[in-house]
Order: structure tokens, then C-alpha cells, then sequence
């Protein structure tokens, strides 16, 4: 017993031994985390306290009041004639007791909730926020407080840099010292950019409602207050449904601090917004459509809206402004000429220098002021016959040459029997005849002929991004595309295959002449060879030559493709030079019928010429640097392959069998069988035996007298198109 106890106790103590030395591990590891989170923490607060000091001790600045921002951001075209400048478009100063308390309430309830109670920065909220941001991987929330936006508004420029968030700090703390808090509130009013064009809430109420701020309702107050965190996106011209979705989060703000009732806030909620008309600032940009596209291309670039209304820069564009005028001029002067004056008749231009990628012209619609809606990026609209060469082009990258001979004549591809304008028919034509005259039998020839998938797979390389139907009927354009991609992918037919992307932004220069951005290279990709791109460019040189794009004929070397959808609701002309490929729609926004004298070959084609007039004239008369590409006359020769022949021969076949068959009595066809019967192998369980075709004769052979200097054949002349 004795021994049991002094072993039991030995082991009792080296338990507790090691009990104790794991505490002490353990202890220790977690005391040195604990000091060095607690030293963490210690320095962090040291710092701040140290940052609030020193922005404490800051000097006030002198006239502040007096201070107004030097807003001198200007764009540019390409020929360094002004289009547009960013001034301050407001009206009256206003001072704050004339600002309706809803609208204060909504600014600080969206915009920085502790306004009244810091010191013109809010140390834990970029904390906070910072802490968020690394979360989210991307920035997420922001921590500048009124008074610092509004020293970035008087003081500074928009750049995202550690640099410019320290002195945003700085002269926060300074205007604080200077100014009382609601004199940091109404300067802040008065020159905050909310979108339009407008600098403060007064100008912003009169522009977008047309009436004076203290008309306004909690709805309209709200939906102002939503715009400064980003006005572009929130202006209720550009987007309605975003700036709804804005004012009611304001608005929702607003009743969790309490600023409003629930009644209050269910009502405002629900309004309908009624905009005032666009105001004089639209309509004083001399390419309002083109600047639109501006601003969003320097949005992907990494710029915003306030950053580039206040920050004085000088943006050079790719515009080229003679022939953006021309392309003004010549869409009011064609749709008033054609009787198409209504606010639902328009136009859209777009133009581009396909080897650079340069945006020369841009004319979304007829009046900025009226519809701010871009047809040349927006609208999906169906080409008609101008989509027949993403047709021929597959054709031509599969061997078929211009030369060879496809059947003008009516058929059927399952339950579609398409047929030419007028019904007339031309028998066996050549390919580049076909294209030519705008035949549609042809087309829907050669999409059977070269396959549905073929055509489509073109048509996504070219650049078309909007879905295609698997349907025979697109050879004739009656799926929707969007005029930039469609003008886009008729620039590659123009130099050797090449897609080249459309830019609009050439550089941004500060005020003091420092380039912050420089357009890089243009991309470029290979998608059509170069045979096929010269044989089609010799193929739409007819078109304007002899076909059914003479309107558009300017004196030198072009090529282009007429294009009127069915009932003449859409009408194109898409065409291009040796330098710049330009597309041009006309059509009502309501997709209703326009005259029947309305085809791609008149009113498009037309706006075409009198745009490529002005913007070709630098380039000269120089042709296209492409092999000669000789299209043959009609003669079929004997190594030519026949496009529908040989259904064609089916069809005669069939017909001769009725007429022979119909010609027999029932007495030759009953002998007809009886001798077919003796020929075939006695079987049992034969099948009845079918009467066979009878077989046609083979072709008289024509001797060919071929004259010592044959003279060329005329080109039948064009007809109307359209789609049936």
C-alpha cells in the first residue's frame, strides 16, 4: 500500500507539472498576440490622434466665400474645332434658408449623416469603409463628407490617389475653420454637378423640372439629392428606371432617420417623374449624339462624369466636324425633302476611317432635343437586302467566285417560297449580278447553297453581336442588327478582311497640358481573306456603278449596298471608299410603314453621298489597293458552276414527267407497266412498282461563234428592292 501511494503521487505531480508547462506554452503564445494587437492598436490611435491634431491645427482660408471654381472642361474634334464645353449651367445663387429643409435632410441622409457633428472628415468612417472596400475586393462605399466634396469641387481634381484623399483632408479641415457649417452646406448646393449640365440644386431643379427649387415636391427633392454620387448614371434624360431606383433609396434614407413619415415616404415612392423638355445646353452641342458616346468611352476608361465636367480638361476627339455638319444638314434637308417631317421620322449616321478606327460622324437621330435615343448604339432594326453580302461573303469563302452563275428564278426552301420585287426573274445570271440587282431568289439561294451556320459564323466574325435567327430569311435581313456593329463589319469588306474597333477618344490633357490619357493602337483582327474581301469590294462597286445604289455615286472610287425591309419600314445604305465606310438608317421609331417611295436607294443613300462628299475630300480619288478582280459578262463558260442548276433541272424534269404522263391513255400506261413488271426479278412480297421518270433527253449543243472583239454585254438596269 505504502508503495502504490508514493507512485500514485509521483504521477499526480508530473500531471500537474505538465499541466503547467502547456499554460505557460499556451499562455505565452497568446500574451505575445495580445501585446502585439494591443501595440497595433495603440499606434493606429496614435496615428489618428496625431492626423486629428495636426488637421486641428490648420490655418482658415482667406475669402473663401468669394472663391468660385474654374470649370473649363472642353471637347474637342479631331480638326481642333470646340463641340462642347462644360460650363456651369446654373442659374441665381441660392442661399440656404431658400433651399427646402426636405432637400437638406435628403443630402445629409444620402450624402453624410454626421454633417453637423464632425469636423469636416469622418476619421471612422473611412475606416469603416476602407475595411469594407478590402472585403469586397473592389471599392464599395465611400467616406468623403460634404466638406470634403465640396474641396474637391473648389480645389482639386477627381484623380482616385492616396495623394489627393490626404489633401481632400487638408483643406476639409481648413474649410471648416473658415466657414460655418451651413455656409459649407449652401456653398456645397450651389456647386455640387448634378448631370444635365447643371452646377447646384437650383439649376438642376430648373433643368430637369422646369420650375424654381422651392416648387418642388419631396419626390422631385429627393430624386435631386440621389444625383451627385454619380449624375451620369442617375440623370433621369439618360436612364428613368435608375433614377427612380435612386430617388426611392433617398427617399428610403430619409424615412430610417426619421426626416419623413411612412405616409410621406409611400407617396413620394410611388410618383410619377415629369421631366421638363432638354434644356438650351443640349441643343448649343454641336454633336450632342457623338459627346454622349464620348462620355461613356471615358467612363470605361476609368473617368467619371464630375471628374470630367470639373476637372478642366481639354479631350480631343476623332470627330470630324465638317462632315458631322454635313451629316446634320443632309438628315434634316433628305427626311424634310421625302415628307418625312414628324418627330417618329429619323435618321442615324455613323462613319468611321476603317483603317484607324477613328469615329468621324456620329447622328444618333434628327433632334437631340426632342429624343435623346441613340440609334447608331441602341436601336436593333432589320437591314433588309443590305445584309446580302455577309451572305455573298460566305459564299466567296467557300470557293464560289463572282463569275459563277446562280438560277434567278422562283423556289421553295421548305415552307418559304421568296420572290423578287415586281416578280421579275432573270434565269441564269452571274453571282455578281445577283448582288448587284438586289435579287432576293438569289439570296435565298446562295444561304441554302452555302448554309444557314456559314452565313452567321461570318456575320459574328464581322462583328454583328446581335443575336440571328437559324432561318433562311435572314440572306434577306430580317433579323435586327445595330447600325455601329453593322458599319463596323462592312469596314472589313474595305481594307483586305481587317476588323478594326471604333474609338472616339484620341487624348485628355489637363489645364496645364499634361496628357493623363493617350488612345493606344487600335485593335485589329483578320477575319476575311483578302481575295474575298477584293471580290466583294468589285461586286458593290456595280451597286453604285449600275445597280440599285446610283443615288449614292460621289465621283470616286466606292462601294456600297442598298437595303429596304419589308412594308418599307427600314432603309439603309451601307457603303464605304478606299478610307472610311459609312452606314446610314432611315425609319420611324415606331416601326410603322414609311412611304413606298422610301427605299435604301433613295433617302440613305442620298445622307450617304452628301457625308462622304465632305468627309472623303482629304483622301482624294485613290482606289481601292486591291488585285483587279475582272467580272465577266453574261456567258456562262464551261468550268462555271450553276448555283441552282441542278435543282432547276430537277424542277424542268418533274414538269416533263406531268405533261408526259398527262399525255398518256390509260391503255399506253397499262402497257407501261406490264413491260417494267417482265423486267424486274419475281419476288416475293414485292413491293408495288413505281412508274419511273421518263428520261429526258440530253440538250441540243449550240455551237458557240465567238465574234473576233466581243463587246460586253449591258447590265440590265436596276430595279426597286424590297423584302417579301
Amino acid at each position: 500500500m505504502p508503495n502504490y501511494r508514493v507512485k500514485n503521487s509521483s504521477a499526480k505531480e508530473i500531471a500537474r507539472a505538465n499541466i503547467s508547462r502547456n499554460t505557460k506554452k499556451n499562455g505565452g503564445f497568446f500574451s505575445t498576440f495580445k501585446f502585439m494587437l494591443m501595440l497595433l492598436c495603440a499606434c493606429t490611435l496614435a496615428g489618428v490622434a496625431s492626423l486629428e491634431l495636426y488637421l486641428s491645427s490648420l490655418p482658415p482660408i482667406n475669402n473663401l466665400e468669394r472663391f468660385k471654381p474654374n470649370i473649363v472642361t472642353k471637347i474637342y474634334s479631331y480638326d481642333d474645332e470646340i463641340i462642347k464645353t462644360f460650363t456651369a449651367y446654373t442659374f441665381e445663387k441660392i442661399e440656404l434658408k431658400d433651399i427646402p429643409d426636405n432637400l437638406k435632410k435628403a443630402l445629409i441622409a444620402t450624402e453624410d449623416k454626421n454633417f453637423y457633428r464632425h469636423h469636416g472628415y469622418d476619421l471612422g468612417g473611412i475606416v469603416r469603409s476602407s475595411v469594407q472596400n478590402v472585403i469586397a475586393g473592389h471599392a464599395v462605399q465611400g467616406a468623403s463628407t460634404i466638406t470634403q466634396q465640396l474641396a474637391r469641387v473648389l480645389f482639386l481634381n477627381n484623380e482616385r490617389t492616396f495623394d489627393r484623399k490626404l489633401k481632400e483632408l487638408f483643406i476639409a479641415a481648413r474649410i471648416e475653420k473658415t466657414i460655418s457649417k451651413d455656409k459649407i452646406l449652401e456653398m456645397y448646393m450651389n456647386n455640387v454637378y448634378l448631370g444635365a449640365g447643371a452646377y447646384g440644386v437650383e439649376g438642376a431643379s430648373q433643368i430637369y423640372f422646369n420650375k424654381h427649387l422651392k416648387d418642388c415636391d419631396l419626390a422631385e427633392l429627393a430624386l435631386i439629392a440621389g444625383l451627385p454620387q454619380a449624375p451620369s448614371v442617375y440623370n433621369p434624360f439618360n436612364n428613368m428606371e435608375l433614377a427612380v431606383k435612386r430617388r426611392n433609396q433617398v427617399l428610403n434614407r430619409m424615412y430610417k432617420m426619421r426626416y419623413i413619415t411612412r405616409d410621406e415616404y409611400n407617396k413620394a415612392k410611388d410618383e410619377k417623374i415629369k421631366l421638363a423638355s432638354v434644356p438650351q445646353y443640349y441643343i448649343t452641342n454641336k454633336a450632342p449624339y457623338f459627346c454622349d458616346y464620348v462620355m461613356k468611352e471615358l467612363e470605361r476608361l476609368g473617368f467619371d462624369e464630375a471628374e470630367i465636367t470639373q476637372g478642366g480638361y481639354k479631350i480631343v476627339t476623332t470627330l470630324d466636324s465638317k462632315a458631322q455638319n454635313a451629316a446634320n444638314e443632309s438628315i434634316i434637308k433628305n427626311l424634310r425633302n421625302w415628307g418625312l417631317n414628324g418627330d417618329n421620322n429619323q435618321a442615324a449616321v455613323f462613319s468611321f476611317n476603317h483603317t484607324d478606327g477613328r469615329i468621324l460622324v456620329y447622328s444618333g437621330g434628327k433632334n437631340y432635343e426632342k429624343s435623346q435615343y441613340d440609334r447608331v448604339t441602341q436601336a436593333v432594326r432589320p437591314p433588309g437586302s443590305s445584309f446580302k453580302p455577309i451572305v455573298y461573303a460566305a459564299a466567296l469563302e467557300r470557293g464560289i467566285s463572282p463569275n459563277d452563275m446562280i438560277e434567278d428564278s422562283p423556289f421553295t426552301i421548305g415552307k418559304w417560297s421568296p420572290h423578287n420585287y415586281g416578280n421579275k426573274y432573270r434565269g441564269k445570271i452571274p453571282v455578281y449580278t445577283a448582288l448587284m440587282v438586289s435579287s432576293n431568289v438569289c439570296a435565298a439561294r446562295m444561304i441554302k447553297e452555302v448554309g444557314i451556320r456559314s452565313v452567321i459564323q461570318v456575320a459574328r466574325v464581322l462583328g454583328i453581336e446581335t443575336p440571328l435567327e437559324y432561318d433562311y430569311t435572314i440572306a434577306l435581313g430580317s433579323n435586327g442588327v445595330k447600325l455601329f456593329e453593322f458599319t463596323r463589319a462592312y469596314g472589313a469588306f474595305a481594307n483586305g478582311g481587317y476588323i478594326v474597333q471604333p474609338y472616339s477618344v484620341v487624348r485628355v490633357e489637363t489645364s496645364r497640358g499634361k496628357v493623363v490619357y493617350q488612345a493606344p493602337k487600335p485593335k485589329i483582327s483578320h477575319q476575311l481573306s483578302m481575295n474575298t474581301a477584293a471580290e466583294m469590294t468589285a461586286m458593290l462597286k456595280t451597286v453604285i456603278s449600275n445597280g440599285t445604289g446610283r443615288a449614292a455615286s460621289i465621283g470616286k472610287p466606292a462601294a456600297g449596298k442598298t437595303g429596304t425591309t419589308d412594308d418599307n419600314k427600314d432603309a439603309y445604305f451601307m457603303g464605304y471608299t478606299p478610307d472610311i465606310v459609312t452606314g446610314v438608317w432611315v425609319g420611324n421609331d415606331d416601326n410603322t410603314v414609311m412611304n413606298k417611295s422610301i427605299q435604301g436607294g433613295t433617302v440613305p443613300a442620298l445622307i450617304w453621298k452628301d457625308v462622304m462628299a465632305v468627309a472623303t475630300e482629304p483622301y482624294g480619288k485613290t482606289d481601292f489597293n486591291y488585285p483587279e478582280i475582272q467580272l465577266k459578262p453574261f456567258s456562262a463558260g464551261d468550268n462555271v458552276k450553276v448555283i441552282g442548276d441542278e435543282e432547276e433541272r430537277e424542277q424542268q424534269d418533274s414538269g416533263q414527267e406531268t405533261r408526259e404522263q398527262s399525255a398518256l391513255t390509260p391503255d399506253d400506261v397499262a402497257k407501261r407497266v406490264e413491260e417494267l413488271k417482265k423486267q424486274t426479278h419475281n419476288v416475293e412480297n414485292e413491293q408495288p412498282v413505281q412508274l419511273p421518270a421518263v428520261t429526258k433527253p440530253a440538250p441540243t449543243q449550240v455551237q458557240k461563234v465567238e465574234p473576233p472583239k466581243p463587246a460586253p454585254v449591258p447590265i440590265p438596269m436596276a430595279v426597286p428592292e424590297n423584302l417579301h
